[in-house]
């Protein structure tokens, strides 16, 4: 499994967001993107990026806009960014709560 995962849920659906690219990217450094993924019929990405990560401040960009276009749904985030920082040699599971007009994330476990 890879160091960081996702699940993101459309809370406007009660169900899970399927089809939705996801980025890894570092803040700084380069290559900036580190690895992309597209959520699975559950909402989910487990196998996102390495299995390491360096101390640092990355970020998950999610292409909400496309994934609402596909749904046929007005949306006024076209994209998400989550900035995060990885501390250690752990895994680091962050979550989107999705609707169309608002977002909220969490570390997940």
């Amino acid at each position: 499994m890879s160091m960081v995962t996702t699940h993101v849920l459309d809370t406007s659906r009660g169900g899970p967001a399927r089809n939705v690219m996801v980025v890894l990217e570092q803040a700084l450094g380069d290559p900036p993107v580190l690895a992309t993924g597209l959520t699975d019929t559950d909402g989910r990405v487990d196998d996102l990026g390495p299995n390491a990560l360096d101390t640092g401040t990355y970020r998950l960009r999610f292409n909400t806009g496309g994934y609402f276009g596909e749904t046929g749904t007005p949306t006024f985030y076209p994209e998400v960014v989550i900035s995060f920082e990885v501390t250690g040699d752990q895994h680091y599971h962050v979550p989107l709560l999705l609707s169309p007009f608002g977002y909220s994330t969490y570390r997940g476990s």
